[in-house]
């Protein structure tokens, strides 16, 4: 996305959508429980809750209902965490206007509390998370005041605060983790090594004996199982009653079921069998801590799959030097007003976009495009907020702050896409609703059959394999495998220029077997350039090109505009054209310093009369260059034939090449004529080709390609009128340089502005489904295999049993390892890494789509 194109990139949800925060969700059964509740809630069409993001995205069919939807999630014993807004208020006077807007506020469903500063002119705002500020704005609008709010800001806002969350979950899970391990050693050690090692079984007998042994166990288990150990409980049982079971359920139950056997067999043994009079303080004990290290881990691994969000947001500058009453002021970079002139310095941020006024430098501006390059800035150019200034100093007029940034833009892109749910995902809701259950239900039956055929003591047997498979069960994984992949993936290929608008397009864009490429803009440059100009005898190049140009002048076709160009980069003087002519269909014509200067097309020469013979040779040769021929008569004499094209973009043909490399079929879908389009197609070996398409063609191209449905067929655009094709193909990837009706069609929006971004999204889509896959495999074979070890299938045959505190090891290891397995996304290299070198560029070829000649005339 270069800085010079008008580009404003919207939020990825659609407009009928709301981003809910959800907290203290543990496992995949909780995600399929919030879908369920908020999608009960009247007015919420379809709820897809993201596990590592702790959102819930609702496509909803009216205004939401927030304070119905908090209810609904705080029901199931989860919670949606409250945020704050803070706004700055324009047009107060006295203290009236402040109990005036904290009523307006206060009216807006969800907000909880507001308070209005009229020193400050501030607003703070604590209201129900994923409220949308914009509506606050209104309220307060509808209230007779002005109030702002800086998205970036708030954003960078909300992050912060959800970093702070994460760091403290992590903090409390540390502190309970060696809290519980402190405790839980002496059990093991007491219970475990007095079974391995008989000379510790004889010390803990001869010096305070087993019975006092177990008494001690107990109150140490207790204090783990019911101390760092209750968060399993807390939230556990009380899902379990509603019918609900979910992870904490599982693990309460294994806990609780070793503890309380325990417990009757060192308080009340009489009601046990003789040979079953035995504890599992120690199981109990080191399930909870192992559980709680998983927790640990798996709650510093989530926090580094968001770590782009926090890269993205960290290129804001903090502060801006702004010109204000005569003066150079350094003021935060939220208080900065559109229209406001800003200075840069050498190696500071640029605080927000704008033009250039005065000065000059080079700005490195990788972080919006990819490219390492520096581009050279000066009066008239775009900047975008977040790039670095290198050398020299600037003073530019500031055209977007907060919301509409390019950078705050990103980052809702960005979000948008993180907290997407994949097809994919529906497969791992179906099975993770029925997990938790089944996994129950097949514990109970390893503790009957084991109860009915195990062997002496049955039933300790059936209790250590029932309690084995409730923990080694571990929904997380499942839960996990798709979107920490998605969050890593995604943020990677912003940090690569690529943007997914909508996350679904991770999926589909994987399976593309066709891309098709719109021609100019995309392929091209997008603007005309002079190629050739072959005099006829007794003619001089530069004086024909002079009166030619200063004919052109006149005209603000694209073509007109490369030809006048063209004069000026020789540094040709041009006269004043007089009795300027435009003819339909045909050509120009004025008298420039008394000469009468006729410029067109074959048939516009033929009309006026010139024979044109002496250059058809070199017509036909230029025409099949793809090159767009033309003629340019003087005082009723052929002086010259003139050729006009598009070059290719330099970076075109290696792009062309990494897609054949991936596999896929190339078609170049343009309105230019079939000559043309075919000659770019051979320069550049492209597969197919689709010539003389009419915009609403475009459409029917796609739906051909696609060849009934049986191909996934990509499109590559950067126009209005490619906004259509990019909505019918099953994934669009528009230009970021192009125009923002293309973007919003888009699926992708590729930075850079030019093809090399394509190859790099669909390398970057194949590695996030492969790794998905891996993520998924790992989630489900784990607990394929390892659920009847658990049982005790292996027993009969190898006399092999799996100890529930390996159960639990192996639990927390799972998650830890899907976790780990997304995270290696963040190493993906793209195949199309930008050259610091400049290429040389490729000859021009084919004129722009329907340019034709001079003056309105086609080719």
């Amino acid at each position: 996305m270069a800085p010079e194109a008008n580009l404003a990139i919207r939020n990825g949800l659609p407009p009928a959508a709301l981003s809910l925060p959800v907290e203290g969700m543990t496992c995949a059964s909780c995600v399929r429980r919030v879908e369920k509740a908020l999608a009960a809630v009247p007015g919420v069409a379809q709820a897809a809750v993201n596990l590592a993001t702790g959102r819930a995205e609702l496509r909803l069919e009216g205004a939401p209902d927030l304070p119905a939807l908090a209810t609904a999630v705080e029901r199931l014993g989860y919670a949606v965490p409250e945020e704050t807004t803070d706004l700055s208020v324009e047009g107060m006077t006295c203290a009236s206007c402040v109990g005036r807007i904290e009523r307006a506020l206060r009216a807006v469903p969800g907000v909880r509390e507001a308070s209005v500063n009229l020193a400050t002119g501030r607003a703070v705002v604590r209201h129900v998370g994923g409220l949308d500020p914009a509506a606050l704005e209104t309220a307060v609008g509808r209230a007779g005041y002005a109030a702002r709010r800086a998205a970036l800001e708030a954003a960078a806002a909300r992050e912060e605060r959800e970093r702070e969350g994460r760091e403290r979950e992590q903090r409390s899970l540390g502190r309970a983790t060696l809290f519980a391990g402190l405790l839980t050693v002496p059990v093991l050690a007491i219970e475990m090594g007095g079974e391995l090692v008989p000379a510790v079984h004889g010390l803990v007998e001869a010096t305070i004996g087993m019975r006092a042994s177990w008494y001690l166990q107990f109150v140490l288990a207790t204090l783990v199982v019911f101390g760092p150990g209750l968060r399993f409980h807390r939230n556990g049982w009380p899902n379990l009653l509603r019918g609900t079971p979910d992870m904490n359920s599982l693990v309460a139950l294994g806990t609780g079921a070793a503890w309380a056997y325990s417990a009757v067999a060192t308080f009340a043994p009489a009601l046990l069998p003789a040979d079953a009079r035995h504890v599992y303080y120690e199981a109990a004990a080191v399930i909870a801590t192992l559980i709680l290290l998983g927790r640990y881990l798996e709650a510093r691994s989530k926090g580094r799959t968001s770590e782009a969000i926090r890269r993205l947001m960290g290129l804001q500058a903090k502060t801006a030097r702004v010109e204000r009453g005569g003066e150079a002021l350094e003021i935060p970079v939220g208080e900065v007003r559109a229209g406001d002139v800003v200075l840069v310095r050498p190696g500071e941020r640029v605080p927000v976009d704008g033009e250039v006024l005065d000065g000059a430098s080079f700005v490195d501006e990788s972080m919006v495009t990819g490219e390492p390059v520096p581009v050279r800035k000066e009066a008239g150019a775009r900047v975008v907020g977040g790039t670095v200034n290198k050398a020299g100093a600037f003073r530019f007029r500031a055209t977007a702050v907060g919301a509409d940034t390019v950078l705050a833009q990103i980052v809702r892109m960005v979000e948008a896409a993180q907290g997407a749910k994949l097809p994919i995902q529906a497969l791992v809701d179906r099975v993770t609703m029925w997990f938790v259950p089944v996994v129950m239900a097949v514990a109970a039956a390893a503790f009957g059959i084991w109860l009915a055929f195990g062997p002496d003591p049955a039933l300790t047997f059936a209790l250590v394999n029932a309690v084995a498979v409730l923990i080694i069960a571990c929904p997380c994984a499942m839960g996990l495998a798709t979107p920490t992949s998605i969050m890593v993936g995604t943020g990677r290929a912003a940090e690569t220029g690529v943007l997914f608008r909508r996350g679904e397009a991770l999926q589909s864009l994987r399976d593309a077997a066709v891309v098709a490429v719109d021609k100019t803009g995309t392929l091209t440059k997008g603007r005309p350039e002079l190629t050739d100009l072959i005099p006829a005898p007794g003619f001089e190049a530069d004086k024909v090109l002079a009166l030619v140009a200063a004919v052109e002048a006149r005209s603000e076709h694209p073509v007109a505009e490369a030809i006048a160009e063209a004069a000026r980069r020789r540094g040709l003087s041009l006269d004043e054209a007089e009795a300027f002519e435009a003819v339909p269909g045909y050509g120009v014509a004025a008298t420039v310093a008394g000469r009468r200067v006729e410029v067109g097309a074959d048939r516009y020469m033929a009309r006026l009369g010139h024979d044109v013979a002496a250059s058809a040779e070199a017509a036909v040769r230029l025409g099949d260059e793809g090159k767009t021929p033309l003629y340019a008569a003087v005082d009723g004499r052929l002086a010259a034939a003139i050729a006009v094209a598009d070059p290719i973009k330099e970076t075109t043909p290696a792009a062309v090449e990494a897609l054949h490399r991936l596999g896929l079929k190339v078609a170049m879908v343009t309105g230019d004529n079939r000559r043309t389009a075919e000659a770019i197609a051979r320069r550049l070996g492209i597969d197919e080709v689709a010539a003389e398409v009419l915009p609403d063609g475009k459409v029917a191209v796609i739906e051909r390609l696609k060849d009934g449905g049986r191909r996934k067929v990509a499109f590559v655009g950067d126009g209005i009128n490619d906004a259509p094709a990019l909505a019918a193909a099953d994934v669009g990837l528009a230009v970021g340089t192009g125009t923002d009706i293309a973007i919003e069609s888009a699926d992708v929006v590729l930075m850079s502005g030019d093809l090399r971004g394509v190859p790099n999204a669909i390398a970057l889509s194949q590695a996030t489904m492969r790794n998905i896959r891996q993520n998924l495999f790992w989630a489900f074979a784990y607990n394929v295999a390892l659920i009847p070890v658990a049982a005790g299938v292996l027993y009969p045959a190898f006399g092999l049993l799996l100890s529930p505190v390996l159960a639990a090891a192996a639990m927390g290891l799972s998650s830890v390892f899907v976790l780990s397995n997304a995270l290696r996304l963040r190493a993906f290299r793209p195949p199309m890494v930008a050259s610091a070198a400049t290429s040389e560029p490729m000859p021009p070829v084919g004129a722009g789509e329907a340019h034709g000649a001079p003056g309105g005339v086609p080719a």
